[in-house]
Formats: structure tokens, C-alpha cells, sequence
């Protein structure tokens, strides 16, 4: 029996309901393979059937879960484990093969970050420290300076570390180009007890770190470019010493991703679809990203009432949707998912779409800019990637929405698939990025404001998001889901 079909919600309805909040590739054959006789229609039913009004009831559950549980659902909290129970429980009532993914990670919690010029006249510096960094000893670190030389890859290799002068002293090192692990493994094998690098631009302390304790070799911290250029300069003239006083505690926890498929379709052309559930600590983060995992829970749902997990009735192809946790923390979900994988179940991931931040209040269409037709940034994705952003750019063409390229810039979940050879695409509607006149001109909104001005912060509320765009992008996941589930042909041959 088919699913009650709902007519979409109208602007000034939206605009009613938001005031009462106050994934190496399947390689196809060269010749398209014949057409699902359901392709197009599918893609067709989803887009009809899911709206604004029933993905807002899984945006009004987080936000209560947030509410419960300290105004946060970030990752190792009551918050997110209870918003992982009910992604779980609603999945699993509606008949899909539901699992969790449990792994652990570690949260860096600074007592003490603190540099200290010694001297006639001491003075401290704005200091931070590295997440992850090893702490120094009781009462710091007491060391001249050794400043590392400054070229095109400042700090990056054994040559930037001259023989027998830093041995027992703390490398100060300008940030660029290579990792900042990269920049403390090669201090420290130069024989640092410690490293500060300093910034190359601006007036903030640099903010580094490492993914994990384990690379943490010797004690890092980071200081601002003005500072640095004082310290190297009058390293330049005589002995500088420094003490680096920096106390870190790390702390291991445990989270979950939630993995959700349909029980039948094509094992070996898995369409995925990902999206973070977890927030930051300091709110609820009901845009980033409670946005994109009520859209794929809506549309999971909607397409099991199309007889998704009901036998002789499912799509061509296998449909799997993540909910990660821990990106806010790093890709760490997302991560942990794809490294689990084999080389096979890796080749059978047909496609991953992303969505992430799908609600901002002064929103730009974004879609990932798979082909890198704006030639910014990381270039293009791997092979398929230019066809998955045509898709959706051709449908929003044909809703008439105004629409612009974002580039795989490795902020979100897409990271771990397209660096596994598995073409990627996926929209958001920014974050912390400023409008631009050209940009308020063709999406409407407010130029010279952020995108998502309340973005990482408590402000990330019910009440803070564009319903008319989640909207948007809610038909823009039911079309993709919609159409690859059924045919995998607008790929082309790969």
C-alpha cells in the first residue's frame, strides 16, 4: 500500500511553523545500464512526500533533548546519546537494518597555558596551547629559544633545524604549509624539549593541534605573529629563554555513529548519504547539524513508506544513511566509519552525499563544487563527483532557486570518502562566512552578516533557521536519494 501523500507547505505556513518555535567508486560499464522502470519516479514520490512540517518534528526533539540535557548534544554527552536513541528507535520501527558504531575518542581540557619571557623585565605572551600537547613539567619549562629558519616550508623538515643548536631548547617555528605535526615531529627529532609557533598573519595566537594524544610528542603551544617576529629578532642578537608552562588533561570517552540501510537493493552499489548529529558543547546545535540529520531521517522515513524494506518492493540499490558523531571534534565519526571498511564494501559505495548546516538564518544555496568549475581551493572531487553536483544543480535550476558552488574544503563529513576515491557531493547554506551584496542580491538575506551568526553557539536554536530553506534542501536529498536508490545511470561510465 503507498504511502498518504501531503501537499508541500506553503511559504506563509513555514513561516507559522518557525514562529511557533518562540560517503574507489562502483565502477559501471561503458554503456548505461537499461532503466529501472521505476527511475524517475521514485525521486518524483520523495520530493512530494517529505516536508518542511515533518522533518521540523525531529528538530523540535532535538532541541528538547538539548533542553534535557545541559543545552548541548555534543559528542560523549547524555545530549547526543539520547539523540542517537532516537534516530536508532524511529529507524528501526520503520523496518530498516539498524546498528550502532560505538568508538572512542578524547576531549583536551587546558589548566595552564601560559609563555613567560625571562629576562630583567619578564612579560607574558597570549598564549594557546596545542590540543593534545604534553604537558610540561611541574612549573614549566625553562629554555633559551632556537628559531627554526623561515622559508617556503618554515619548520617542516630536518633542513629548517640546523645540527647541535637545538638540543635542549624550545623551537620557535613561523606557522605555513606543512601540519603543525609535521612542524613538533621535526623540532623534536632536532632534539627540542618543546615548540612554539608563532602565526603568520593577524593578531590571534595560533590555534593548533593534533588528532590525538598519541601524536603529541613534546610540549606545543601557540603565540601571535607580532610576538613572534620580537621573540626571532631578539633571538637574532643573543640568548632569549622562555618559560612554557602548559597543563592538559585528556580525557577518553566513547560515542556512537548510527548506521542505517534498507533491507534490500544492489549490495554492490551502495548509494550513501551522510549527515553529523552531534553538536558543539556550547548549544543545541539544531542548525549545525540537527538540519541535515532530521532531512535524511524525514527522507529514510518517507522512502520506507515507498516499501524501501519490504520485500520485491525495495530500490535497485542499497540505501545507507550515517549519522556521524564526533565531527565537530574532527571527522571523527565519519572517519572511524570509512576506515572500518574493506577495500570491497569501500568499492561498493556507489556515491556519498553530505548535508550539513541545511537551515542557516541569512542562507546561501551551496552546493559542493564537484567538477571545480570555480577553480578555488581543493579542486575537484574523485570521478563522479561533477555528475552528482549536476543532479542537483539541474533540479534546483528547474525550482528556479539561485544556487552557487562550495568548495571541498574538508570541513565536513564528505573528507574521509572523497580521500577513499569515493565521489562525494551534498549542499549547505553556510556558517560563520559573511554575505556578500551579490550574494544578498541573489539569495535574499543580509549582506555584510554571517551566514549563521549564531554558529557554534548557544544561539543555535528552534528559532534561529530558515524553514524556507531547509525546504529547499530537503527536496534537494529526496530527489538525490530518490534517484540514485533506482539508477545509478546519471553517473555516466567511470
Amino acid at each position: 500500500m503507498g504511502a498518504i501523500r501531503h501537499r508541500r507547505r506553503s511559504i506563509p505556513a513555514l513561516a507559522a511553523l518557525a514562529a511557533a518555535a518562540v560517503a574507489a567508486p562502483v565502477l559501471l560499464t561503458a554503456t548505461p545500464a537499461a532503466a529501472h522502470p521505476r527511475e524517475g519516479r521514485l525521486a518524483k514520490e520523495l520530493v512530494e512526500e517529505v516536508t518542511a512540517r515533518g522533518a521540523y518534528r525531529h528538530l523540535k526533539k532535538f532541541q528538547q533533548i538539548a533542553d534535557a540535557n545541559g543545552g548541548n548534544r555534543a559528542a560523549g554527552t547524555p545530549g547526543h546519546a539520547a539523540s542517537a536513541s532516537y534516530v536508532y528507535d524511529t529507524l528501526k520501527k520503520a523496518g530498516y537494518q539498524v546498528s550502532y558504531q560505538d568508538f572512542d575518542f578524547h576531549e583536551a581540557h587546558t589548566r595552564t597555558e601560559k609563555t613567560t619571557v625571562l629576562g630583567e623585565n619578564p612579560r607574558e605572551l597570549a598564549t594557546t596551547a596545542f590540543t593534545f600537547t604534553r604537558s610540561t613539567p611541574a612549573g614549566g619549562l625553562t629554555a633559551p629559544l632556537a628559531p627554526a629558519r623561515v622559508d617556503e616550508t618554515p619548520g617542516c623538515t630536518a633542513d629548517d633545524y640546523p645540527a647541535d643548536t637545538f638540543a635542549g631548547k624550545i623551537a620557535l617555528v613561523k606557522r605555513g604549509t606543512c601540519t603543525f605535526v609535521e612542524k613538533q615531529r621535526a623540532a623534536a627529532e632536532a632534539g627540542a624539549l618543546g615548540v612554539i609557533v608563532y602565526n603568520h598573519s593577524g593578531t590571534a595566537p595560533v590555534r593548533g593541534g593534533f588528532s590525538s594524544p598519541a601524536e603529541g610528542l613534546i610540549p606545543s603551544a601557540g603565540i601571535t605573529l607580532a610576538d613572534g617576529e620580537a621573540l626571532t629578532a631578539a633571538a637574532a642578537k643573543g640568548e632569549v629563554s622562555v618559560r612554557l608552562e602548559l597543563d592538559q588533561e585528556h580525557v577518553k570517552k566513547t560515542t556512537r555513529n548510527v548506521i542505517a540501510e534498507t533491507r534490500g537493493g544492489r549490495s554492490d552499489r551502495v548509494v550513501t548519504v551522510g549527515a553529523h548529529l552531534d553538536s558543539v558543547p556550547e548549544g543545541p546545535g539544531i542548525n549545525d547539524n540537527g538540519s541535515g540529520s532530521a532531512g535524511l531521517l524525514e527522507v529514510a522515513l518517507k522512502l520506507a513508506d515507498e516499501g524501501a524494506n519490504k520485500k520485491g518492493r525495495g530500490p535497485a540499490n542499497k540505501v545507507r544513511f550515517g549519522w556521524w558523531s564526533a565531527e565537530e571534534l574532527g571527522l571523527l565519526g565519519s572517519e572511524h566509519y570509512v576506515a572500518q571498511l574493506s577495500e570491497k564494501q569501500k568499492k561498493d559505495i556507489a556515491l556519498y552525499l553530505n548535508f550539513d548546516m541545511i537551515a542557516s538564518p541569512n542562507p546561501v544555496q551551496f552546493v559542493y563544487d564537484g567538477d571545480d568549475s570555480d577553480k578555488t581551493g581543493a579542486g575537484a572531487g574523485p570521478a563522479g563527483s561533477a555528475q552528482i553536483e549536476a543532479l542537483i544543480n539541474g533540479f534546483l535550476d528547474r525550482k528556479g532557486k539561485p544556487h552557487e558552488g562550495s568548495d571541498f574544503d574538508g570541513r565536513s563529513d564528505y573528507g574521509p570518502f572523497i580521500a577513499n576515491g569515493i565521489p562525494a557531493g551534498g549542499t549547505f547554506t553556510g556558517a560563520e562566512g559573511v554575505k556578500t551584496a551579490e550574494q544578498a542580491a541573489r539569495h535574499g538575506g543580509t549582506a555584510g552578516a554571517p551566514y549563521d551568526p549564531n554558529y557554534h553557539g548557544a544561539g543555535d536554536t528552534l528559532k534561529n533557521l530558515d524553514l524556507l530553506a531547509f525546504d529547499t534542501n530537503l527536496d534537494v536529498i529526496a530527489h538525490a536519494v530518490g534517484t540514485y536508490a533506482e539508477s545509478l545511470r546519471s553517473l555516466g561510465a567511470r
